[in-house]
């Protein structure tokens, strides 16, 4: 009971002579030292705002166009052309002031609306120039004159030492495409989909749709362009992932893996503190702004709305709609354990816990015995299941006492961490070992993890490591970005004692993690049974198939001189149409973040040349196949990049039927397209965002990536990361319960059609293949390159 009594600030004792206060120094000093930390936190944060809020000029730029301005007084020269005058002559009190007071006064004012003018004409000449974007559309390797003069502007306006939001002012907003120019487009994706009945209907349609009610719809859309920051994400937002009822578990909701061969301790408790003190490092450089901003070219910044909700942020269920809650400043976490939840303060006398003081809380809770309480077990599957059995239940039983004070600990914590208790990882002996990590991440036993958190840190008893995602407020990059930081600090930063604990002193005075106590009635835990129900019918029908393929990778394919993203989006085309006989609507997620507030796009990869390769492959008697893929691969790079630059198909059409819901215009075109199936959903996650780590001198230290579930019923999920020169990993879903799908077969087609298109460049590049000394593993052993991973975007 020591922890307890040093955790009260004072007591007191009634006496027939009076009171008597006992106060407790320890305590009173950390009350003392965490206002020190919040006063100095809130200083820097104010002074970042500042910084970002006159970005790209500077505090001290202020004080040198004043004292331009003062100057001129003593030199007899009027640089503002009569402005100080008049200001002099119109400034309040003057009679009060002397002369040289108001002249003094009027040079201030002036100065500072001179400055505020430059600042603004920084800016918008900055947001024209990032506006420009034909630098993406010349080819690689090639940059033409007025690009390069362009490159050096960009860089001229961007200022010096940009903090995390320095940018946002200046980004352009994502422009509207015309409905001729989306139209065309959209015919121009489907026609390899449809024959010429279908696709005669479907020009019907959109004709129609252009001539009649088109305008009416655009008209508000391009209002909303001029009103709003970005005229997709809001409505993407609410429409897409928060007014959806289903369950998110494994439907919307994506993980992350750890390091694939390097585990740095082995002891669960310490791995946990190591990563767990890492994130607080990173909460806090983004809460001051102090990251830096990511960009392309690492000039052309990239938006970083995204990342204000990365912390201390939950989905919020609701009868209709969910709601993303985000608060500020959350001391504690919440730790699930074998049932139990418990809360944990990640400060200390106004610091943040050490590593080693967070794996004495961690490891207090792994050695804790106590039972679950009746409905605890299970009850964060009501968070796995359909939403509005749980916003019912939530408003019913936890709207009120020790139920409602539990629930907002969780829901109110910085993040939610898992201390699961079956080891999870890549193990090369076995073939299946990253079916079984994927799939603990993605869904776990359903009640494991707390979906609705922004993320669920899940730690393993071996000292494997990953991470479940609430989609709504991100974008797998952004999450992304944060791992690997978290990762590199982990592994080069922390570090571990040769026996694997965390370095520094163990504190064993600290107040132990305190339990969350419930009283969950039976008829709640027979709703708490039914979500669980459910999302174990959903969970139990996922079937992942991932592997490492390390035949080749991107630096081979680059010697092809072609796209490596457009290289493996083609060998899915090629792996589709083997796996099923047929050509499918196919989904890739490019990225809008180069304009303000921007997220995704779609990228329709299944075009009418990739449709052109993939059947000349299949003939025996086709000739000039290789000119066919650099067609086919051409025309994905040319839509990439339109989806990049706001020309995309899918947001504009998406957005548009958005509108004409809102007026009650009825559009059997637009119906037809947002009713089209998806079944195959791609995604490309970038590693090496931040290059903290130099894969080529440490090359073990790369991480698996990620995945997500099925869209369709009867399609599949592939997510794929590019690591480094040589390796591609494949993360492939699909359900069960379709007998049309194999995630193992898929990632056997996936396999073949890759080394069959690397086949066709054999005879031009023998000698670049030999160079390269690339390892080629035996056929026979395609199980032991079929490993099971995953990942969303």
């Amino acid at each position: 009971m020591a922890e307890a009594h040093q955790a009260v600030g004072f007591q007191f004792t009634v006496r027939p002579d009076g009171v008597d206060f006992k106060l407790s120094q320890e305590v009173i000093k950390n009350i003392y030292l965490s206002g020190v930390t919040a006063w100095k936190k809130k200083a820097i944060q104010f002074k970042n705002g500042v910084l970002a809020g006159v970005y790209p000029a500077s505090p001290s730029s202020w004080l040198i166009v004043v004292i331009a301005m003062m100057s001129s007084l003593y030199i007899h020269i009027d640089p503002s052309l009569g402005m100080m005058d008049a200001i002099k002559e119109n400034l309040p009190y003057r009679d009060c002031m002397s002369v040289q007071t108001r002249a003094v006064l009027s040079a201030i004012l002036f100065a500072t609306g001179l400055w505020l003018f430059l600042i603004y004409l920084l800016r918008y000449t900055l947001k024209a120039l990032l506006s420009y974007h034909g630098w993406i559309f010349e080819s690689h390797g090639k940059m033409s004159t007025s690009t390069k003069v362009w490159l050096c502007l960009v860089k001229m306006f961007s200022g010096r030492r940009p903090l995390l939001y320095s940018f946002q002012a200046s980004l352009p907003r994502l422009p509207v495409p015309s409905v001729d120019d989306t139209i065309h487009r959209y015919l121009e994706s489907v026609r390899p989909l449809l024959d010429n009945e279908q696709y005669n209907k479907m020009e019907l349609l959109a004709s129609d749709f252009k001539e009649n009610k088109a305008a009416q719809l655009q008209r508000c859309l391009i209002l909303k362009s001029w009103w709003a920051t970005n005229y997709v994400s809001d409505w993407w937002e609410e429409y897409i992932y928060l007014r959806g009822r289903s369950p998110i578990m494994v439907n919307s909701n994506f993980y992350i893996m750890d390091l694939l061969y390097v585990t740095p301790t082995h002891r669960q408790a310490a791995r946990a503190g190591n990563v767990v003190h890492a994130m607080l490092q990173y909460r806090r450089k983004l809460e001051r702004g102090e990251l830096a901003p990511l960009r392309a070219l690492g000039t052309v910044p990239m938006c970083s709305t995204q990342m204000e909700r990365m912390f201390n942020t939950t989905r919020i269920p609701g009868i209709e709609t969910d709601f993303v809650q985000h608060l500020t400043d959350r001391k504690h976490l919440v730790v699930f354990h074998k049932g139990r939840f418990f809360q944990v303060w990640l400060y200390t006398g106004g610091r943040h816990l050490l590593p080693s003081e967070l794996e004495t809380q961690f490891q207090r809770i792994l050695n804790d015995t106590s039972e679950p309480q009746p409905g605890e077990l299970k009850l964060a599957a009501l968070t796995a299941g359909y939403r509005i059995p749980w916003a019912q239940a939530r408003i019913k039983y936890f709207s009120q006492g020790i139920n409602k004070v539990s629930l907002d600990a969780i829901e109110s914590a910085a993040f939610f961490l898992t201390l699961d208790d079956e080891p999870q990882g890549y193990d090369p002996a076995k073939s299946n070992s990253l079916d079984s990590y994927a799939k603990s991440l993605l869904h776990g036993k359903c009640y494991d993890r707390w979906f609705d958190k922004s993320f669920t840190l899940i730690s393993y008893p071996n000292g494997k490591m990953g991470v479940n995602v609430e989609h709504s407020w991100a974008d797998a990059p952004i999450v992304g970005h944060m791992w690997e930081y978290i990762l590199a600090t982990d592994c080069f930063h922390l570090g571990y004692t040769e026996e694997g604990h965390c370095k520094g002193d163990v504190n064993k005075n600290l107040p132990h993690p305190t339990r969350l106590q419930w009283q969950i009635p039976n008829e709640c835990q027979n709703v708490i049974e039914t979500s669980y129900l459910s999302a174990k019918q959903i969970a139990d029908d996922v079937d992942f198939h991932g592997y490492l393929f390390a035949e080749f990778g991107k630096g081979l394919i680059k010697k092809c001189r072609t796209s490596p993203d457009a290289f493996i989006q083609l060998a899915l085309q090629l792996a589709q149409f083997r796996d099923q006989r047929v050509f499918c609507l196919t989904y890739e997620s490019s990225m809008t973040r180069m304009f303000r507030d921007g997220r995704t796009e779609t990228v329709r990869s299944c075009t009418s040349e990739a449709v052109a390769f993939v059947r000349a492959m299949e003939d025996a008697a086709a000739r000039q196949v290789l000119a066919l893929f650099r067609k086919a691969a051409e025309k994905h790079q040319n839509m990439y990049r339109l989806a990049m630059t706001g020309s995309g198909i899918d947001r504009h059409l998406f957005c548009l039927y958005i509108v004409s819901k809102y007026l009650g215009v009825d559009s059997p075109f637009l119906t037809k397209v947002l009713s089209e199936p998806w079944k195959l959903s791609t995604s490309q996650t970038p590693q090496q965002q931040l290059n903290l780590v130099d894969i080529n001198k440490f090359p073990k230290y790369v991480g698996g990536g990620g995945g997500f579930g099925p869209v369709a019923d009867d399609g599949y999920g592939v997510s794929y990361i590019i690591v480094g020169e040589n390796l591609i990993t494949f993360h492939i879903s699909s359900k069960f319960s379709s007998p049309d799908t194999d995630s193992y077969r898929f990632g056997q087609h996936i396999r073949k059609a890759m080394l069959d298109i690397q086949a066709l460049f054999k005879p031009e590049n023998d000698k670049t293949a030999q160079n390269a000394n690339i390892k080629r593993r035996p056929t026979r052993g395609m199980n032991q390159c079929c490993v099971n991973i995953q990942q969303k975007s």
